[in-house]
């Protein structure tokens, strides 16, 4: 899997924001079959960065309903990243 691929887009969200505040920890959505190794690979090479820890999340779809329509929200993997101390990734400039 190319690296570029890996990271589909940043999330931006009152908790990943709070996160990157506080601790360093950016949040990223990465493809479904991504596992860590080629996560902190992809980050480091992307963004010029060090990273410390990668954690995953797989977020399971919702099911929503609007009247009688029923449908279900997309299932995403999202990636919890910790960067090193004096590295930043600018998550509104992307």
């Amino acid at each position: 899997m190319n690296l570029h691929d890996v990271i589909v887009r940043p999330l931006v969200t009152e908790k990943s924001v709070k996160a990157n505040e506080s601790n360093n920890v950016v949040v990223f959505e990465v493809k479904a079959k991504a596992n860590k190794t080629e996560i902190k690979q992809a980050v480091e090479a992307i963004f010029k960065v060090s990273v410390e820890k990668v954690n995953v999340v797989n977020v399971h779809p919702k099911e929503k309903r609007m009247g009688r329509y029923v449908g279900k929200t997309k299932a995403i993997r999202k990636a919890y990243v910790k960067l090193a101390n004096d590295n930043k990734i600018d998550v509104f400039a992307i």
